[in-house]
């Protein structure tokens, strides 16, 4: 094996775990996420004293201000907000602790890995619909709303990864996320990109999706499947097989596990059947939409411009 154990100090091995359990417990309580997401990215900040100074009425800068006030997730706006198909009950409650994911990223204390990973881990726990034991998720990670993703045991996610559940997000047990990856649930409308579809994305037990790769809406990387660097997944890949390239497709069965696997030219390899995971939603009754590009989409007036 390639790693080794690595342990922190036993006073600094104490206060870790008399931190994150703290916040375990009260964002497992009755308390108000907001007000103990606010709590704490004042005190990971080190902004205690400006942030009692402001509480009391006393003198702050207008930047200081509204450094202060952005602790608060309540005073925050993320892009998912918009989304007119949300869930608006759960994303009350997964917008808050976001904030605190992303905002916990920006302190100096992410770059402690041991402590980064066990922080993460536990907000996986109130923020995922499913998260398994023993996982690591590194820095860097967005996710859309986190309430659609169900994630199991002992996966490994890098930095910088998208998990886009506007749809819903499945990761199997033991599987691997490297740096940069993108894994989207929901996909436009060629013409009219305003119209969006939602699916269920899926990456199956011990899989790999490897750096800077691509899972579009909808698709299955299959069972101890491989999806090479770069890749660009826009159709199913079968259990145990090694996909390549953009758009990526399937070059080879992984080494002893032949038997096990359909062959590479198989009918059905490579198949793209993303239409049979769509999930519908409805919009709500009251809601105005509009259209933030304001394009003409008629093809024949757009055509005599």
């Amino acid at each position: 094996m390639t790693k080794r154990h690595v342990s922190l100090p036993a006073e600094a091995e104490g206060g870790l775990e008399a931190f994150i359990g703290e916040i375990d417990r009260r964002l497992a309580s009755d308390e108000d996420t907001c007000a103990i997401v606010e709590d704490v990215l004042v005190d990971l900040h080190g902004d205690r004293e400006a942030y009692n100074r402001w509480q009391q009425g006393g003198d702050v800068s207008p930047a200081e201000q509204v450094r202060l006030q952005g602790y608060d997730p309540c005073n925050s706006t993320l892009e998912s907000e918009y989304y007119a198909e949300k869930d608006e009950e759960k994303f009350q409650r997964s917008k808050h602790l976001q904030w605190l994911w992303r905002q916990f990223d920006a302190t100096p204390m992410a770059d402690n890995v041991e402590f980064a990973l066990r922080f993460r881990r536990m907000l996986a726990n109130h923020l995922f619909a499913e998260c398994g034991e023993n996982c690591r998720f590194f820095k860097g990670i967005s996710v859309t709303y986190g309430h659609n993703i169900e994630v199991g045991d002992n996966v490994v996610i890098h930095d910088d990864v998208h998990l886009d559940d506007r749809g819903k997000l499945t990761i199997g047990d033991r599987v691997s996320i490297s740096d940069g990856v993108h894994l989207y649930s929901h996909d436009h409308d060629i013409v009219d990109q305003t119209e969006v579809r939602n699916y269920h994305t899926t990456v199956d037990d011990d899989a790999r999706v490897t750096y800077d790769a691509m899972v579009r809406a909808g698709c299955h990387v299959g069972e101890n499947a491989i999806v090479g660097a770069r890749g660009v997944v826009q159709t199913d890949i079968p259990d145990h097989h090694i996909a390549v390239g953009m758009p990526a497709k399937s070059v080879k069965i992984k080494p002893g596990f032949e038997d096990k696997a359909v062959p590479v030219d198989a009918d059905g390899v490579n198949a793209n059947r993303q239409s049979e995971r769509e999930l519908e939603y409805d919009l709500p009754d009251d809601l105005e939409q509009f259209d933030e590009f304001q394009r003409d989409l008629d093809p024949v007036r757009s055509h005599d411009r």
